[in-house]
């Protein structure tokens, strides 16, 4: 008898707990349907077009972008409804650089962005607004035009390049790389090389706590990617449970790490490290990916790479990377072509959030309420035929050279790096590194899919067969 007592006093709460989730979980959708469906009966002809609700992406989340590109060639600017208010899509070129540019001051962060973010990013650039933002762009724009900084970059990408090519080599018996998380490391601890002076070694496995630091911050990212989508994520962390358990695990071990490195810089080095690492890391796979789909464009630029250096047959990778000179890398115009051709299709950032500060009305008309999130899509944009032509989803790097030479697009057209004040401060310092390490791997080693008819999801990580070119892995 005492055992079943102390077994009812031991579950009542549990089952107490239960109940009340399921009843807040079925208010809320209560709620939230008669906000949806009065949204759709109200639906005005200058409003963007209702295209479902935030659970839409919720359903589609493993294809989210493409499931945007579905809907934005269907409507081109649409909105999807949340229980408090509207999240606009856009794809329209004329209407994002009104957003980002013309009226640059009504479409802020905002608070709701900055709520999902602050975890993980605090009071960091890309998270904040108003005078926060203003300082630290100001610091970071000074910071990036410097020269010393761009010829100590060039020199930490070049080794970092050479030791990326003797890794891969010591795998090469096997053929097969899991090629992503060799370029992630490599971005990784030239950010932090150059940003911090500090010796991260992620890529030699050498730096153990190095390695955690990695993998928390690539959890905590997906954690926070994934509270965009998810209307329960405040609950799941109040109750500290599923992913938002796992976020708070992760963030303590970025923190002990960087509390150890640099105690001062906290919410600095979380800002930089994930725009430089994962942008750049990021856009290297999908080149790579885009290259074994097409071996011709992947020989097109190793002839390039080799005029634009002058290099020798048989040479040692510290020698290559040598001869890989900022006159050399003017010289990469396919190369800088095929590039952005990889960002116009795989943007680092495919989706990037507003708030509106104020009711507005969009250069096409439509009206915008004071609150109503604004998302400009940049991995749709890259797919709009009305804005690239037919050909918009080929992977077609000429489409940038005009002459032999690289044509830049507007940025309102090709949004990779943002438009207006906040574009992206780190633009040539991305461009060059991505050149530095894309010419040193072409050179050595020519790459293959190893599932040649594995789709090209976006989150997909690329594994690649490989074969060397020359010889001469060793350093000279």
């Amino acid at each position: 008898m005492d055992l079943l007592f102390f077994a009812y006093i031991a579950i009542t709460p549990l089952f107490v707990g239960f109940v009340a989730i399921f009843l807040l979980v079925t208010v809320f959708g209560a709620v939230f349907m008669i906000i949806y469906v009065k949204e759709l009966v109200t639906q005005k002809k200058d409003q963007p077009l209702i295209a479902g609700s935030m659970f839409n992406q919720l359903i589609y989340f493993n294809s989210l972008f493409d499931y945007q590109a579905y809907l934005a060639r269907k409507y081109r600017n649409y909105r999807l409804i949340t229980p408090t208010h509207s999240e606009i899509y856009i794809s329209d070129p004329v209407n994002v650089e009104y957003i980002l540019k013309t009226n640059f001051s009504n479409y802020t962060k905002g608070e709701y962005n900055y709520g999902i973010m602050k975890d993980l990013f605090g009071d960091g650039i890309f998270a904040v607004d108003g005078e926060k933002w203003r300082h630290q762009r100001k610091l970071a724009s000074y910071e990036f035009s410097t020269k010393v900084l761009r010829d100590f970059s060039s020199t930490v990408f070049r080794e970092n390049a050479a030791r990326l090519v003797g890794k891969i080599s010591e795998v090469a018996s096997s053929g097969k790389i899991d090629l992503q998380d060799f370029l992630m490391k490599s971005t990784l601890d030239s950010i932090f090389k150059v940003g911090f002076g500090i010796e991260l070694n992620s890529l030699s496995g050498s730096d153990e706590f190095g390695n955690k630091f990695t993998k928390a911050f690539d959890d905590s990212n997906v954690s926070v990617y994934w509270r965009f989508v998810d209307p329960f994520w405040k609950i799941k962390r109040f109750l500290n449970i599923g992913s938002e358990a796992a976020l708070k695990r992760n963030i303590k071990v970025m923190d002990d790490f960087l509390f150890q490195a640099i105690r001062c810089k906290r919410e600095q080095m979380k800002s930089e490290k994930g725009d430089g690492k994962d942008t750049s890391a990021n856009t290297l796979t999908w080149l790579f990916y885009m290259l074994c789909k097409h071996p011709f464009i992947q020989e097109k630029i190793l002839h390039e790479v080799r005029e634009a250096t002058a290099v020798k047959e048989n040479i040692s990778v510290n020698e290559f990377a040598e001869s890989i000179t900022d006159e050399a890398l003017d010289r990469m115009q396919y190369l800088h072509a095929a590039l952005s051709e990889t960002l116009r299709l795989y943007p680092a950032v495919p989706v990037d959030g507003k708030s509106s500060q104020e009711d507005d009305i969009l250069p096409d008309g439509l009206k915008v309420k004071k609150g109503d999130g604004m998302n400009y899509m940049a991995y749709a944009m890259g797919r709009m035929t009305y804005i690239w032509g037919e050909d918009a989803e080929e992977f077609r790097p000429e489409r940038w050279i005009q002459n032999g030479n690289f044509r830049p697009e507007s940025y309102s057209k090709f949004t990779a790096f943002q438009a207006g004040p906040r574009i992206c401060l780190g633009k040539e310092f991305a461009y060059r590194q991505m050149k530095i390490l894309a010419a040193t791997l072409l050179n050595f080693f020519k790459f293959r899919l190893v599932d040649q008819n594995k789709g090209s999801y976006i989150s997909n990580n690329v594994h690649t067969s490989h074969e060397s070119r020359t010889s001469s892995f060793c350093s000279s």
